[in-house]
C-alpha cells in the first residue's frame, strides 16, 4: 500500500510541476506574440511614412514641372504673337512698295527689313526669357535631404576634381570648398566631380 501512495503522490507531484511549466511557457508565447504585433505595428507606421514623404516629394516635382510648363506655353506665346506682328508689319510694307515708285520702294523694302529684324530680336528674347524661366524652375526644385546627403559625400573623384580646379576658394558649404567662378559663379564639387552651383 505504500508504494501505490508514493506512486500517487510522485505522479501529483510530476504534474503540478509540468502545469507551472506550461503556464511559464503560455506567458512567455504571449510576452513574445504581442512584441511581434508591437514591432508590426511600428513597421507600418515608419511605412505610411516614408509614403507620405513619397507622396509629397512627388506631388511637389508635378507643381514644379507644371509651373515650368505653364511659362514654356507663355513664352510661345509671346514668341507668335510677336511673329504675327512682323508679319503684318512686313505684308503693309509689301502693299507700300507695290503703290510707290523705285525709290519709295528701296524704302519700303528697308523699313520691311527692319520690322523683320526687330521681329527676329523680339522672337530671340522670347527664347531667351523662356530658357531662363526654365532655369530658374529647375533650380527652384530643391534636392530631397537624402539627394543632397549623397552628392556631398567625398569621393576620389570629387577630391581629384578638386585638386584640378584652377578657381579661387571663397568658402566652405555644408562641409565642401565653394570655389568662385571667373564670371562669380560660386559652385563646390559633387561626389561625382562635377560643379554644382550653389543660388
Amino acid at each position: 500500500m505504500k508504494k501505490i501512495a508514493l506512486l500517487g503522490l510522485s505522479l501529483l507531484f510530476t504534474l503540478g510541476s509540468l502545469a507551472q511549466e506550461t503556464k511559464t511557457t503560455k506567458e512567455v508565447k504571449k510576452v513574445t506574440t504581442e512584441q511581434a504585433e508591437k514591432n508590426k505595428k511600428e513597421a507600418e507606421k515608419k511605412k505610411k511614412a516614408a509614403e507620405k514623404k513619397k507622396k509629397a516629394a512627388e506631388k511637389k516635382a508635378a507643381e514644379a514641372k507644371k509651373d515650368q510648363d505653364k511659362k514654356v506655353k507663355e513664352a510661345k506665346e509671346e514668341i507668335s504673337k510677336a511673329k504675327k506682328e512682323t508679319d503684318e508689319k512686313v505684308s503693309k510694307a509689301k502693299k507700300e512698295v507695290k503703290s510707290n515708285s523705285a525709290s519709295e520702294q528701296g524704302q519700303t523694302k528697308s523699313a520691311a527689313g527692319k520690322a523683320k529684324a526687330e521681329a527676329n530680336k523680339a522672337e530671340a528674347k522670347a527664347k531667351t526669357a523662356t530658357k531662363t524661366k526654365a532655369t530658374e524652375t529647375k533650380t527652384k526644385v530643391k534636392k530631397t535631404a537624402v539627394e543632397e546627403k549623397e552628392d556631398l559625400k567625398e569621393t576620389a573623384i570629387s577630391k581629384a576634381a578638386e585638386k584640378k580646379v584652377k578657381d579661387k576658394v571663397t568658402g566652405e558649404y555644408k562641409g565642401k570648398k565653394v570655389f568662385t567662378g571667373p564670371r562669380g559663379g560660386k559652385y563646390y564639387i559633387n561626389k561625382n566631380g562635377n560643379k554644382t552651383y550653389i543660388d
